[in-house]
């Protein structure tokens, strides 16, 4: 048992060693400040931008394909629950047009005419409840049909929403095939024209395997510690109560750049090695950390739906000097929310404006009474 188990440890081991010797391979392939090699020129670098971009949207093209694989699934669920329904709603319907029916025939009315013309007090009270259960029972019927008319009604609509979605998801699957075949014969073509293929593959190789391991991973881990600490914002004021000033028609809540350096830096470690640049209407975030050079570029918009919010949109994202593609953007905006709620920092206001300037983002707030 024992020696299996030393086997597996070896196993395990040697693993590791390749997977850390590709990595510093690779390492040494694309950081741009190694000076053991010399710098790639430009082509080489479009040849590896492209190789990632076939990378990244063959996983789009791959989490499309779970997702409309998961619809097709619901889809199914629904339609059967759909059929169950219609099964359900036939029997109230019988039962509520009979109902109905006696209303417009007048055995109702022939029955409130007994009611009233009862010769005792004792045979009032005894056709009044006979009469009241009739009521009860019919209101009940007529109320069991309404409501499963209108589960009936709410299933057919998420079935027929489920069913726009996969459409969309059919098309956007065939675009994104079509994207990496376009990408792939010109990666073809760059490397039947490159001066040493066999040394770009060998990069490309490398470059997709540090990605896979490590790349992506420490992204993720970036702008999950991004998100985490915008969702700590209203902590910003704190320190900054003189960024809120009030005017006539609401509030300005004016963040300064270095004033968001500290405070993002101050919520986690991670943060630490990166620097955030406020210019004429967009930010730049930067980092530099163990081998991975980060830079996300993007802008804020006032959204109102679901809710008075600032967004962060992700307008362009390098690693390693390499533009990500917008599928990577698209999902890591889905994935990581780096806006922030101004009810959070006030109650009773709502954002109208976010103007990013030079050193300065300013937020217009109106008040919402």
């Amino acid at each position: 048992m024992e020696s299996n188990w030393g086997r597996v440890d070896e196993i395990i081991n040697r693993r590791i060693s390749s997977l850390f010797l590709s990595i510093s391979l690779t390492v040494t392939l694309l950081l741009p400040m190694q000076t053991t090699a010399a710098p790639m020129s430009d082509e080489e670098l479009k040849v590896l931008e492209k190789s990632l971009s076939i990378v990244e949207i063959d996983r789009e093209i791959v989490r499309i394909e779970k997702q409309q694989k998961e619809t097709e699934q619901s889809i199914q669920q629904l339609e059967l629950q759909l059929a169950d329904k219609n099964e359900q709603i036939r029997g109230s319907r019988d039962q509520a047009g009979k109902r109905i029916a006696a209303y417009y025939m007048g055995e109702r009315e022939t029955l409130l005419s007994a009611l009233l013309s009862a010769d005792s007090l004792k045979d009032f009270f005894t056709m009044l409840d006979y009469y009241q259960l009739i009521v009860e029972r019919d209101r009940y019927i007529m109320d069991a049909y309404k409501k499963e008319y209108a589960g009936l009604a709410k299933t057919k609509r998420k079935l027929d929403q489920l069913s726009t979605d996969l459409d969309q998801m059919k098309t956007a699957l065939l675009q994104q095939r079509d994207r990496v075949a376009l990408l792939q014969e010109s990666l073809d073509g760059s490397l039947s024209a490159s001066s040493d293929p066999e040394k770009m593959k060998a990069m490309i190789q490398e470059l997709t395997t540090y990605w896979e391991n490590v790349g992506l991973y420490e992204i993720r881990r970036h702008f999950r510690a991004l998100a985490t600490a915008m969702s700590d914002f209203p902590d910003f004021l704190k320190d900054h109560k003189d960024s809120l000033s009030s005017g006539k028609n609401g509030y300005t809540l004016t963040v300064k750049e270095a004033d968001l350096n500290d405070f993002l830096r101050s919520k986690n470690d991670l943060l630490k090695n990166m620097s955030f640049v406020f210019e004429d209407g967009r930010i730049i975030a930067q980092g530099r950390r163990e081998g991975l050079d980060l830079v996300v570029e993007g802008h804020y918009t006032v959204e109102n739906e679901p809710q008075n919010c600032i967004i962060f949109h992700v307008d362009r994202l390098l690693f390693n000097g390499l533009e990500l593609p917008d599928t990577t953007r698209a999902e890591l905006e889905e994935d990581f929310d780096l806006g922030f709620y101004p009810k959070k920092i006030v109650p009773f206001v709502e954002a109208t404006e976010a103007d990013i300037r030079e050193g300065t983002l300013i937020v217009k707030l109106k008040i919402i009474l």
